[in-house]
């Protein structure tokens, strides 16, 4: 199949973008990837398939190249890694997006947002994460945004988070809100979903809660990953752990940089879940995959420890 939709993924050195573009050159689009160092991608196998654009968001001019004749536009990009202010640098960026899609004609913005319940106490990255949704649906274009927590997947920070603190401490430190709620999806649904809006009108200008099938906490899923690696552990809780010094030791022990550590830990203060399946019911053709399996599926891929 091949299309003449001319299709624009923002963040192209991220990891949903890296598993979102080959499957869109897999069904025939023409795909252009926007990236403030496009050289970090020449070691990919789709590189040469793909329309490279050196730009960033932060910088309205570089973006005009970027969406000329784009159909729809991919919105994957955050700042966590730029540490202190990226709150209002992401609202930024998707005040500057929007202008230049706005300006250029894109017919549809598709944006990956966070999971998370808007009306709670919730941590500065997810309300980033809900406000650049709302900053996005303020221009013209019409936005679809899907809302997701935990992604199961070899490469995602979070799912590298879970791995690396339960492979490597027998029995694992944590704060108490290890016992909030998530609802794990795996890397694979994400990008049906992400896919299936390209050409599912139904919900266009909609936001969508999407999780998988299985609901846990934090401590469930690290519990469940390591019976899943043949590993036993367990927990030492602690009353109140500083973000700071969580982010400081998942820093020192994981591949996930400090200041990403630091909002991620922040985010998972609070319970993660599907409230609105209303993404169930408009996107059918999304087959939900559980965690055990996607798990598993994502140690095909890793690298040893």
């Amino acid at each position: 199949m091949t299309s003449s939709k001319r299709i624009l993924v923002t963040g192209a050195t991220g990891y949903i973008a890296s598993r979102l573009i080959p499957q869109l050159l897999e069904r025939g689009y023409p795909v252009c990837a926007l990236a403030r160092q496009p050289q970090r991608l020449k070691s990919r196998r789709w590189f040469s398939q793909v329309e490279m654009t050196e730009g960033d968001v932060m910088k309205p001019a570089t973006l005009k190249p970027a969406l000329e004749g784009v159909h729809t536009a991919y919105y994957l990009i955050h700042n966590m890694s730029s540490g202190h202010g990226y709150t209002e640098r992401e609202l930024d960026a998707a005040r500057n997006f929007v202008q230049a899609a706005e300006a250029a004609g894109v017919s549809h913005i598709i944006y990956l947002g966070g999971l998370a319940d808007e009306e709670q106490h919730i941590a500065p990255h997810m309300r980033s994460r809900i406000e650049t949704g709302a900053t996005l649906r303020q221009g013209s274009v019409p936005v679809t945004e899907f809302r997701a927590g935990v992604v199961v997947g070899s490469g995602s920070i979070s799912f590298e988070m879970i791995r690396f603190m339960t492979e490597l401490f027998p029995v694992i430190p944590a704060p108490v809100w290890v016992k909030s709620k998530s609802q794990p999806i795996a890397t694979q649904n994400v990008i049906d979903y992400l896919l299936a809006a390209l050409n599912n009108h139904n919900g266009q200008g909609q936001v969508f809660e999407i999780g998988g099938p299985d609901i846990s906490t934090y401590k469930d899923l690290m519990l469940h990953y390591a019976r899943i690696r043949g590993h036993k552990r367990s927990f030492f809780l602690l009353p109140y752990v500083p973000v700071w010094f969580m982010a400081f030791g998942i820093g020192l022990t994981t591949p996930v940089p400090r200041p990403i550590a630091y909002a991620l830990v922040g985010g998972l203060s609070s319970d993660s879940v599907v409230m609105h399946d209303t993404a169930r019911k408009i996107y059918p053709e999304v087959n939900l995959v559980d965690f055990e399996s996607a798990t598993k599926e994502a140690l095909t891929r890793l690298h040893p420890l």
